[in-house]
């Protein structure tokens, strides 16, 4: 997994309107949290909720989590500012689960911009009647190249289905049609060929009787 490293004090901002980054929840059997990783996973001290002090093993050594930060979908309504950001603490029986979906990844730890998803499964046994039943985890992680390669990029349009290519160009399937109208360098040629064709005409491959050939595209 990661290397060990202690997190950064929190912002004047922060500290001052007890704001930050909230924090994953997951309320019932099904909730997950998903998205990719933001800032680089770092290790540190657990602490009482209740009372805010640090958390140590029977033994006097700490107990550790990994804190990992995600841009998700998620949104808080009542918070107009929002923007879908999640700390997730890794611990116990999640740590278990992260590793192992890290191991089966092929990954040798969590990396920013790769994707990691957690869901609350199923309850554990419970021990003690004093509290609820431990969560129990399952975690899915993505590397962040193979994330890279898998996220469509926004600049790139879909090709036209053959059946919008319009009318039938001589000479051409519609596949080849359709890739034709996608070509800046042969679009405008395909257009004056498509409107020069009285309605029903017969197909007929374009040559020296027909004005010229369509330039390769």
């Amino acid at each position: 997994m990661t290397t060990p490293q202690q997190p950064s004090a929190p912002s004047a901002e922060d500290f001052l309107m007890g704001g930050g980054v909230a924090s994953a929840k997951f309320p019932t059997i099904g909730a997950a949290v998903s998205g990719r990783i933001t800032e680089r996973p770092v290790v540190e001290q657990q602490r009482d909720f209740t009372t805010g002090e640090l958390k140590f093993w029977d033994d006097g050594k700490p107990m550790q989590q990994l804190v990992v930060t995600l841009a998700t979908a998620e949104r808080d309504p009542a918070n107009p500012e929002d923007d879908g950001t999640r700390r997730l603490y890794v611990k116990g029986q999640m740590k278990n689960a992260v590793a192992q979906a890290v191991r089966t990844a092929g990954a040798r730890g969590l990396e920013v911009g790769g994707v990691l998803s957690v869901t609350y499964a199923r309850d554990g046994q419970k021990t003690n009647p004093r509290f609820n039943a431990p969560k129990n985890y399952e975690a899915q992680y993505t590397p962040a190249a193979s994330a890279e390669l898998n996220t469509p990029d926004p600049g790139t349009a879909p090709a036209l289905p053959a059946a919008n290519a319009g009318p039938a160009v001589p000479g051409l399937t519609a596949e080849q049609a359709a890739a034709a109208q996608a070509n800046p360098a042969t679009a405008a040629l395909v257009q004056q060929i498509q409107q020069a064709q009285p309605s029903g005409q017969a197909a007929v491959a374009p040559g020296p009787a027909s004005g010229g050939e369509l330039p390769p595209f």
